[in-house]
């Protein structure tokens, strides 16, 4: 059995996240312009935007992986979810913190209750449940069902973050990126080199954090096997003492 989390593909990997965004930070706080209205401050989008897609795709993972394990029982999936979800929620905390930074010098206080703000609050709070369910002492197969059926059921609210500042009015801009978008050229350059940079990171983090995982399951399986070894045989000797008696 493997007892380490690295490998030679993780290594590479490791090294081009590092690459990518020492290259995305020079782009972001230096090459790239300062915006007409925000100035200097707009260079936090580079940190909150991606943060943004690392959660949704991370949170994505976890529904993915929770459906596949009430399919078959797979615990290679099951293990994928609950990773998935808690790359997504430290990728969640850096969202809020970064999103407050970043409405200080934009609505002028840290938070309000707007729509945006809040569903992802929400969010962050049904996923952090999610991840204390899967901590909880129950037998692992009850676990892991009710985990999965939590985590389908909170990527609802995923859908409801995406969409709020569509469906209600409240202070958080429209969407940065797509058809219209409101940025171009260096701007939209260092955006998309910082997505690829926090892309890069979570596929690091999502892949080791799963091999401890499995390596845990693993663990937990040959104790369960050995005691389950050594009670059949306190069994089989005491029979084997009646037997003589």
């Amino acid at each position: 059995m493997n007892r380490t989390t690295g490998s030679r593909l993780t290594r590479r990997l490791g090294a081009l996240a590092v690459v990518t965004m020492a290259i995305a930070l020079a782009f972001g706080l230096v090459f790239s312009p300062p915006e007409v209205a925000q100035r200097d401050a707009v260079r936090l989008m580079y940190l909150h935007l991606p943060t943004i897609a690392v959660a949704y795709l991370g949170f994505f993972i976890t529904m993915v992986g929770s459906i596949v394990y009430l399919r078959n029982g797979s615990v290679f999936w099951d293990l994928v979810a609950g990773a998935a979800a808690e790359i997504g929620v430290v990728f969640s905390v850096f969202l809020i913190v970064s999103g407050a930074l970043w409405g200080k010098p934009t609505w002028g206080v840290y938070w309000q209750w707007d729509p945006r703000l809040t569903s992802t609050t929400v969010m962050f709070l049904m996923y952090l449940g999610y991840l204390a369910l899967r901590r909880l002492d129950l037998p692992p197969d009850v676990r892991s069902r009710r985990a999965a059926i939590l985590g389908i059921v909170s990527f609802g609210n995923v859908i409801i973050v995406r969409y709020s500042v569509q469906w209600w009015r409240g202070l958080h801009q429209g969407q940065t990126l797509g058809v219209d978008t409101q940025l171009d050229g260096l701007m939209l350059f260092s955006l998309f080199l910082s997505l690829v940079a926090f892309l890069l990171v979570a596929a690091w983090l999502l892949i080791h954090r799963f091999r401890v995982a499995w390596l845990e399951h693993q663990l937990t399986r040959i104790g369960f096997e050995r005691a389950l070894a050594e009670r059949r045989g306190d069994l089989g000797g005491g029979r084997v003492g009646e037997e003589a008696r």
